[in-house]
């Protein structure tokens, strides 16, 4: 092989992170870890000069040590763990942008995102792409971020980011068009907008750019072999740090193509990843402050309560929906399955593992709606993307609401309040949190307007973090288990 024109690099890839930071023993190994995948990156650096590391978003949320220091102990992680490259994800918008962009000044690496910016006048608020050079080639990354991000700023006129697929193919376009007549040996999109959409912005892009590779994040995918679109090859690795993406290429540097490929999800384990004793011993000073603040005890459950997916009714979103449904008096409690950041919870449940469970601090509003409105929210929530592996919104319902949806029929089976049919005509009083208060169109697949119209929202907690600390610590919750409140049938 000619070793001037075929020239090797290692990519090495994680997306959402989550602040997934601490090792966790399963079947007697020790799995994940920041310390662990640290060791691994390290190693492969040091056996491969040709590695790059990147990171396709959500680095920040999901642990104690993110949200006591809202995300600066995570990018001084980050900063130790050294991507050369990461993009923007939702979570990183968590604690608003003023917050985000002093976090990005605090990163020894770039973060890069090509469609977030200022209306008026048209500004990017971050680098769209960057250079990386690597046994002599050069690698353009170029970052795109979900239209999801943007969600709760969606109150600030002049901040927008391109939320069709389409327009974000156009800015790759513009963005490769621009360095045509610069030798790009390898092309590299780093998005955050899921797996599927990966596939279906593959499909848009015009040969002729030159992408060669989407590395993903978002809809956390596990992959056996990378997807193919285009003559585009999509990746994406999970969540968190148990596992880390491989690609082991070969670049024609005179067709500025991918010549061969391997790929592989490499398990973050002690066979595979040495520890990082320096990251350790950063880890263990933020959780040693951590612990002591949130170390207390709150309750102790009959079992471990779990949530093994958010497509479905689960132990942990029954015990949440029925305490704010208990603590708010309303009728009804949704409460979004992915705010649940936990696999599981108990029995033992101390402050801290309760926040690392639930890490937000937004107000619940009290809407009024028809049960006919009510059944309409329930057939979008329920529509088939939601079975497809799409990242669509969820819920959790508390238990005066019971419904069985058959997808065959594309019908409700059962939809009761207080083991009664819901009638079309009277009214509710539902509890959702403000995210999906303030994309109700999204979330719910009705304008706002038509449910303010019953009467207006009042907000009944401004905090709901604050409300299950409260409930946890003077009660003691009866349910137990899965009760069928919320079935979906072939």
């Amino acid at each position: 092989m000619d070793d001037e024109r075929y020239r090797r690099l290692v990519l090495l890839h994680n997306n959402d992170l989550h602040g997934d930071f601490l090792p966790e023993i399963e079947e007697g190994r020790s799995v994940g870890g920041v310390p662990r995948l640290s060791g691994y990156v390290q190693k492969v650096r040091s056996e491969e000069p040709s590695t790059i590391y990147c990171i396709a978003g959500d680095m920040l949320q999901g642990s104690l040590i993110d949200t006591e220091y809202q995300g600066l102990s995570t990018i001084e992680l980050m900063n130790m763990l050294g991507p050369d490259v990461a993009t923007l994800g939702n979570h990183e918008m968590d604690y608003g942008l003023a917050h985000l962009l002093f976090l990005e000044r605090c990163a020894r690496f770039p973060i890069i995102s090509a469609n977030m910016y200022i209306t008026q006048p048209v500004t990017r608020l971050f680098k769209a792409h960057t250079f990386l050079r690597r046994n002599g080639m050069r690698i353009m990354f170029i970052g795109l971020i979900t239209s999801e991000a943007l969600s709760p700023l969606k109150s600030d006129p002049i901040i927008s980011t391109m939320i069709d697929i389409y327009e974000a193919a156009r800015e790759v376009g513009h963005i490769c068009n621009a360095y045509r007549q610069t030798d790009v040996d390898l092309t590299v999109l780093l998005t955050h907008i899921g797996y599927e959409e990966d596939k279906k912005l593959a499909a848009m892009l015009d040969p002729d750019w030159g992408v060669d590779i989407i590395v993903g994040g978002h809809s956390h995918t596990y992959i056996d072999t990378p997807a193919i679109v285009n003559d585009i090859l999509i990746v994406q690795a999970g969540k968190g740090t148990d596992q880390i993406g491989r690609f082991d290429l070969v670049v024609d540097t005179d067709t500025n193509t991918v010549h061969s490929w391997e790929w592989s999800l490499i398990p973050i384990d002690d066979e595979t990843s040495p520890i990082d004793e320096a990251m350790t011993n950063m880890v263990d000073a933020y959780k040693e402050q951590t612990d002591k603040k949130y170390g207390r005890l709150l309750l102790r459950l009959p079992h471990v309560f779990t949530h093994p997916s958010r497509y479905q009714e689960t132990e942990l979103g029954n015990l949440f929906a029925d305490a704010f449904q208990d603590c708010l008096g309303v009728d009804i409690v949704m409460y979004g399955s992915g705010s649940i950041r936990t696999d599981d919870m108990g029995p033992v449940v101390t402050y801290g593992s309760l926040i690392e469970t639930v890490p937000y601090h937004a107000k619940m509003h009290m809407v009024t709606v028809t049960g006919a409105q009510l059944k309409a929210m329930w057939h979008y929530i329920l529509r088939e993307e939601t079975f497809e592996g799409l990242h669509t919104e969820f819920f959790q319902v508390s238990k005066n609401l019971a419904l069985t949806w058959s997808r065959s029929k594309q019908e409700f089976e059962r939809f009761d309040f207080k083991g009664a049919p819901v009638d079309d005509a009277k009214t509710y009083t539902v509890a959702v949190q403000t995210f999906h208060f303030d994309n109700f169109d999204t979330s719910f697949g009705m304008p706002l307007a038509d449910v303010l119209a019953n009467r207006a929202d009042v907000t009944v907690a401004t905090d709901e973090q604050d409300v299950l600390t409260e409930f946890f610590t003077d009660n003691k919750p009866e349910m137990a288990g899965v009760d069928g409140r919320l079935t979906v049938l072939a």
